[in-house]
């Protein structure tokens, strides 16, 4: 038996969230028909990821979709992890930064309009974690190499700087006066429509349920089964 795949959403009071992330599951189990694929929240929308753990046995794959470490990833997710007693669990990787994650910030861009020299905010939520920034930077600059080296900032919602409308003045200042905004987050949410309200051009949509997102999803949890393997094999070469 595969481990089961618990997808960890963060959670919103928006209404479209849980749809959305549903949505990028069903998705999942397309790729995958034969995978149990769950779904956890780790605030304010049922179920809540300890509802769902307590709901598997035997082995989880628990993959945030959440993009970027942060204190979520590096808390939350294994606090939970420890408390499912029961279950034998692995933590993948979040989702970004990742070429396929950029794939699809590149799909929704287009869609929105957005036209080749134009620069880019890539607008996420924000933490005061230096890991979490230093992969957003990174995906900002993957952004960037993929639409042909125009200019991408980084920029949140919340709790680091610059803020999205911010970045769009100094881009302003730069010269840039063509300016599309990036949603990097999974599903929509407070934090999404406050970023997209700042654009001055184009907003993209969140990334949703798109079919990049989808395999990158089962790229985590496969990698975080392979380094699981991988851990066993040096155990017993040890022993």
């Amino acid at each position: 038996m595969q481990p089961t795949l618990v997808a960890v959403a963060h959670g919103s009071r928006d209404p479209r969230a849980p749809h959305a992330v549903e949505a990028l599951l069903d998705r999942v189990r397309e790729l995958r028909p034969r995978l149990d694929v769950r779904l956890g929240h780790i605030e304010l929308n049922r179920p809540l990821l300890g509802d769902a753990l307590r709901e598997v046995s035997g082995a989880a794959v628990l993959v945030p979709l959440l993009l970027g470490r942060g204190h979520h990833v590096k808390r939350d997710l294994p606090a939970s992890a420890a408390r499912a007693a029961h279950l034998r669990t692995r933590i993948a990787a979040p989702l970004g930064p990742h070429p396929l994650l950029v794939e699809a910030l590149y799909d929704r861009l287009l869609e929105a309009g957005w036209t080749p020299g134009a620069a880019v905010v890539l607008a996420a939520a924000g933490s005061r974690d230096p890991d979490s920034a230093a992969d957003t930077r990174r995906s900002a600059a993957l952004l960037s190499e993929r639409l042909g080296g125009v200019a991408v900032v980084a920029a949140y919602a919340c709790a680091a700087a610059p803020t999205v409308p911010d970045a769009v003045r100094a881009l302003a200042a730069r010269g840039h006066h063509r300016v599309a905004v990036a949603s990097y987050f999974t599903a929509p949410g407070r934090f999404a429509t406050q970023c997209a309200a700042a654009a001055p051009g184009p907003a993209a949509a969140p990334l949703g349920a798109h079919p990049a997102l989808a395999r990158l999803v089962l790229r985590r949890y496969d990698a975080a089964l392979a380094a699981s393997v991988a851990g066993d094999r040096r155990e017993l070469a040890t022993a």
